[in-house]
Formats: structure tokens, C-alpha cells, sequence
């Protein structure tokens, strides 16, 4: 598998437009939530000085510098980083997503620009972190947010680059090291199936422990399918490895599939999309196929625990991770845990809740992160 070289990502940004800082000011444009303005009208209206604007100005031209930190931050692949199962689990009850954060790297990398661009967020007016830095790096065009007061603060304290981290959007991302902990402290699966691909997160996570003998997994997203199924067979030739392309909830109506795995699977781990938090790329998304909440839980998610009730095998686990954060991030309120617990709950017997620890996550303001860690068992047969 070809991972994204460093010089690969700086050439995505290599056209330079305006070359001094006179040409800036009078061909640059700002971006704001309704138009596109120019650039000297918006500093006018607003009373921005010079001062703020030769930072950002200079942070263009010398826009390698960022990109190179940016890269080794949060997309070089280490190989001394690869092997997962060289390093301990982390213990029950004491799971965090941002511990050993070097290998979402590799996660980062392989699916770089759908995670940095591709993906939107279901919050209105926030521009992924890639369209924003390829507007102000290669088209002159300012996001109306490193404008404000608080970024230009920032700016002026030599820290644009937490600006660009904090006010855009890039999607989230699960931890391989914490998939592998959790299966290794706790699901202990041999056959694994996940109703979604995670980013081929899941895919590594499990098949790095080494009592896992097959992965089965499906998505929605070709490139996602393809890379992980690649992934798969290329680093871990030894265990099977079958990847599906199709909604989960589409593979309920699969005689084939579930002729074949039936009663087959002894752990089924997934993160499922948090409704309208994260529009991923494709039509066939539940987000973009069920319009209302309770469509989604209707049609995404009940066929999706029914699903996982035919091929988990009894005293099989179900383990999902989910949070209520999304729904009051989007402005709109409904129990999305109580909710797709009490339908998880008529399939599979609830056995245990636990907090889980993710800085990554997008938060309201003021709050942390309340994701949990549900885990189910299947008591009876179909």
C-alpha cells in the first residue's frame, strides 16, 4: 500500500498567486457564511490594521513550513508506530481514545482527503479544515473566521496554526490502538464483523490482536472498501479478510450474506454515524437516505442491530461506542443513546456501560466528551 509522502501533500498547495503583499490586499477576497467579499472592503468595514494581515500574509507565502508541521503531526506514517500488538492494552475501565495517538496517522493518511475534506459537518456554516486551507493557500481567499477578533488575537501571539485546528472541521477519527485494547481486555473476538469501517480503523485494530483469525466488514464508501480490503490482505496475509460495499442495513435483505454468517461472528464492534454530526461522501450514507431522526432510527438503525442479532453467535458480544454530543452540536434535541439503546435492548441483553475518554471529539461548548462504551450479549438464538 502507497501511503501520501510528505512532498506528495506540500504539491497539493504549491500554486502561489499573489507575490507581495500589496497584490494580497488588493486581489485577496474573504469568504464569509452568505458572500464573497474583497478583501480591502471587509478590512474597512471591520477596522483590521495592516499589522494582523503581514502575519497571515507571510504565513501564505511561507506556507511550507505549516504544512510540514501539519504532516508530521498528523500524517506521517512511523513505522516503528506500525505494529500494535508490540505495545500493552490499555486496561478496563481506563480507555482513551487520544492514548498512543500515532497510529491514527496511518489512519489520516490513507484516507487524507475525504477525512480533511470530503467529509462535512452537519453543523451549518463550518468549512472543512483541506477546502479551507486550499481557498487561502492557492485561491486567495480568506475564511471570515481567522478575521475575527479572538484569531487575530491568536495571530498576533504567533499561533495561526491552532486557529486553523480549532475552527475547522475535520471528521473524526477512532483510535486503532483503542479498538485493539478494547477487544484485548475485554470482547476478546476471534471473528470480528463491524456494520461500518471506521476509516479502516476497526480493520487494524482488530486484526493486530493476535487471537483474531477473520475481519468481515462493510460501507458505504468505495474508496474506504477498497483501501481497507487492500490493507488487510497486504499487512495481515495469514487471516481472512472480507469486505463489504453496501449499507448494513441493505445487507439485512442479503440471503447470501446471511446464509453465509449466520450465527458466525463472536464480537461485532462499530461507532455508528451519530445521525446528522458527520455527512460523509456518498449517496448511499443513512444520513443522506433518511432525512428525519426517526427514519434513521427506524431505517438505519433497528435493520442494523437486526442485522447483528442473525450473525453474532449466542453469548456473541455487541459493543457499540456513541454519545448524546451530536445531536445538541446540530441544534436539535433527541436521546440518541436512550434511544438506540432501548432498540438495541429488544435484540440483546445490555451487560455493561463505560465512559470513554476523547479530546477529539466534537464537543458543545463547555462540556466533555461523554461518549460510552456499551457492550451487549446475545443470550438466545434467532
Amino acid at each position: 500500500m502507497k501511503f501520501l509522502s510528505k512532498e506528495n501533500f506540500l504539491e497539493f498547495f504549491s500554486k502561489k498567486n499573489t507575490t507581495n503583499f500589496t497584490d494580497f490586499l488588493n486581489k485577496s477576497k474573504v469568504k464569509t457564511s452568505k458572500h464573497i467579499l474583497p478583501l480591502k472592503e471587509y478590512i474597512k468595514h471591520k477596522n483590521i490594521d495592516n499589522k494582523s494581515l503581514k502575519i497571515l500574509f507571510e504565513n501564505i507565502q511561507n506556507r511550507e513550513q505549516y504544512l510540514t508541521r501539519f504532516y508530521n503531526l498528523s500524517l506521517l506514517v512511523h513505522t516503528e508506530k506500525f505494529s500494535i500488538s508490540s505495545i500493552k492494552p490499555m486496561k478496563n475501565i481506563h480507555f482513551n481514545n487520544n492514548e498512543e495517538s500515532l497510529y491514527k496517522n496511518i489512519i489520516r493518511n490513507m484516507h487524507w482527503n475525504d477525512i480533511l475534506k470530503n467529509t462535512k459537518s452537519g453543523i451549518e456554516n463550518i468549512p472543512t479544515f483541506l477546502d479551507m486551507l486550499e481557498n487561502l493557500y492557492t485561491k486567495d481567499i480568506i475564511d471570515y473566521k481567522l478575521l475575527t477578533p479572538s484569531s487575530l488575537y491568536y495571530m498576533n501571539n504567533g499561533r495561526l496554526g491552532s486557529i486553523f485546528s480549532s475552527y475547522y472541521f475535520r471528521a473524526s477519527i477512532m483510535n486503532p490502538y483503542l479498538v485493539y485494547s478494547i477487544n484485548m481486555s475485554v470482547l476478546k473476538g476471534t471473528k470480528i464483523f463491524t456494520p461500518t469501517l471506521g476509516w479502516t480503523s476497526y480493520c487494524y485494530g482488530f486484526l493486530e490482536c493476535p487471537n483474531v483469525i477473520e475481519y468481515v466488514g462493510t460501507d458505504v464508501i468505495p474508496s474506504v472498501c477498497k483501501k481497507t480490503q487492500n490493507f488487510g490482505t497486504e499487512y495481515y496475509p495469514e487471516k481472512k479478510v472480507d469486505i463489504y460495499c453496501q449499507p448494513s442495513e441493505e445487507l439485512l435483505k442479503n440471503s447470501q450474506f446471511n446464509n453465509k454468517y449466520k450465527n458466525h461472528f463472536d464480537v461485532i464492534f462499530f461507532s455508528p454515524p451519530y445521525f446528522k454530526l458527520e455527512e460523509y461522501p456518498g449517496k448511499k450514507q443513512s444520513t443522506a437516505q433518511y432525512k428525519s431522526y426517526e427514519e434513521w432510527l427506524n431505517k438505519y438503525w433497528e435493520p442494523t442491530i437486526q442485522l447483528c442479532y442473525k450473525v453474532l453467535e449466542k453469548g456473541g458480544k455487541l459493543c457499540y461506542i456513541l454519545s448524546n454530543y451530536g445531536s445538541e452540536n446540530i441544534g436539535e434535541h433527541y436521546d440518541i443513546v436512550q434511544d438506540t439503546t432501548d432498540i438495541t435492548k429488544q435484540y440483546f441483553k445490555l451487560k455493561s456501560i463505560q465512559h470513554m475518554y476523547n479530546k477529539e471529539a466534537h464537543n458543545t461548548k463547555h462540556k466533555e466528551s461523554n461518549e460510552q462504551i456499551f457492550i451487549f450479549v446475545k443470550l438466545w438464538e434467532p
